[in-house]
């Protein structure tokens, strides 16, 4: 049974104020907020809801199909061809491009609290479960 100093106690409260702050400072990034505008956009689209909806569909036929063995380069191909004219609808294109400034934002911010550490704080954060 390890005793935990008071000392021990305060850093530990102070990281971990500090990591809620940052996560409320990202929050109010302004990619973030253009992210969240793009996805509501998107959410909020009945008929592109139903075009996504209706790609996740053939998405799943085509695992199972390739699951089954029964998948063709012509079943790849509509299902390639799907989802490049889902990703073409003007709304869904600037999501999609939103989460990536975001995806990009939050890399580099890994790469600042990593540095120090000698790991990649995000990658190690994320799980146990690594391929």
């Amino acid at each position: 049974m390890s005793v935990e100093t008071e000392a021990e106690t305060d850093l530990t409260e102070d990281v971990d104020e500090l990591a809620a702050e940052l996560g409320e400072a990202i929050t109010d990034l302004p990619v973030y907020r253009e992210y969240l505008e793009a996805k509501e956009t998107v959410e909020s689209d009945e008929d592109l809801q139903k075009e996504i909806q209706a790609f996740e569909r053939l998405r799943e036929e085509f695992m199972m199909a390739r699951q089954a063995g029964d998948a063709t380069n012509d079943d790849l191909r509509e299902l390639q061809q799907t989802q490049q004219e889902l990703h073409e609808k003007p709304k869904m294109e600037a999501f999609l491009q939103a989460q990536s400034e975001l995806e990009l934002r939050l890399q580099e911010l890994n790469e600042l609290v990593s540095e120090p550490l000698a790991v990649d704080f995000g990658q190690t954060a994320g799980g146990c479960c690594e391929d």
